[in-house]
């Protein structure tokens, strides 16, 4: 499996939020719902993409916006239109009809993963705050299964949506890994490279394994300096460090998505015992696996007689 193909593999939108909205100028709406990834196209007219840091983005139709991350974000006809309008979770059930805005107005069309389980961790670090994918670098099909597919109202249709919105999100990303002189990140960069690219499959695949410098070298067919010294250019970090995040990002969306305990995790991404991996992952993140899942479930961790649960 390539180490694209395994990110997407974690996508799995559920209950996916949609707003589709015709206006006319003046117009400006503040998205505020809190979703960890959401999509924005123009069908028609214009707009402007005013993220919560960062300079304003022209978005035409046909280009696909997306935005990462739960902070609130405006969506008008100018940058500096103030917005009327605030757009939070049950805002996004509302459609209103395209057919109602004149020739010269603008239909807006947004789908968020609400779910935080839909879009892995390892994914979302990927990528940029704010990205545009113009038309022209990726013209998908799927936008317009989308627009039709809200004008219906038939059985098993958040089901429809959902996959639709997967698909639309892996079309994205194709286009702008593929896209000359993007910004990818390294692990995809490096994922061509015969040596790089292989040892990174191997870590991907078998994160469990008991890897060292020298079995992964013996596995990729080159020395261990060699792989050492190669790995590094391309990648930006030695492979051992990059196994030690790669094993922790994976334990960080097993915990947020499956109700496995700490141990079984910990055994699943390569670590001998609940211990073990509780020390790699504070280090790494600051707080303990129990707290990033009680964070991430919006619950607080129960008190344990002063025992913390990873003991």
């Amino acid at each position: 499996m390539d180490v694209l193909t395994d990110l997407l593999d974690g996508v799995r939108a559920r209950g996916a939020l949609f707003s589709r909205t015709a206006m006319t100028s003046p117009w400006s709406l503040r998205f505020a719902s809190g979703a960890p990834l959401t999509l924005a196209t123009v069908l028609r007219g214009r707009a402007w993409l005013v993220p919560a840091e960062g300079d304003a983005v022209r978005v035409r139709p046909g280009d696909i916006a997306l935005i990462r991350g739960s902070a609130p974000y405006t969506v008008a006809d100018d940058p500096d239109t103030p917005p009327h309008t605030v757009i939070g979770r049950a805002g996004y059930c509302g459609m209103s009809d395209p057919a109602v805005a004149p020739d010269d107005g603008t239909v807006l069309l947004s789908g968020a993963y609400d779910n935080p389980g839909g879009v892995s961790e390892r994914l979302l670090r990927a990528l940029p705050p704010v990205l545009v994918i113009a038309d022209t670098d990726c013209h998908s099909p799927v936008l317009a299964l989308v627009a039709a597919e809200l004008t219906r109202d038939s059985p098993g249709q958040q089901a429809v949506l959902d996959r639709l919105l997967d698909l639309l999100l892996i079309s994205v990303l194709r286009g702008w890994f593929d896209r000359p002189g993007t910004a990818a990140p390294a692990w995809y960069r490096a994922s061509e490279d015969p040596v790089v690219g292989h040892a990174l499959r191997l870590l991907h695949d078998r994160p469990a394994d008991p890897w060292t410098v020298a079995k992964l070298a013996a596995e990729a067919g080159v020395s261990r300096a060699a792989l050492a010294r190669r790995f590094t250019e391309r990648i930006g970090e030695p492979p051992m460090t990059y196994l030690t995040g790669w094993r922790i990002s994976l334990a960080a969306d097993l915990l947020r998505g499956t109700d496995d305990t700490v141990g079984a995790i910990a055994r699943r991404v390569g670590y001998a015992n609940t211990f073990a991996l509780s020390v790699a992952f504070k280090r790494l993140r600051r707080i303990t696996p129990s707290e990033h899942r009680a964070a991430a479930s919006g619950t607080r961790e129960a008190s344990t007689g002063g025992r913390s649960m990873e003991d």
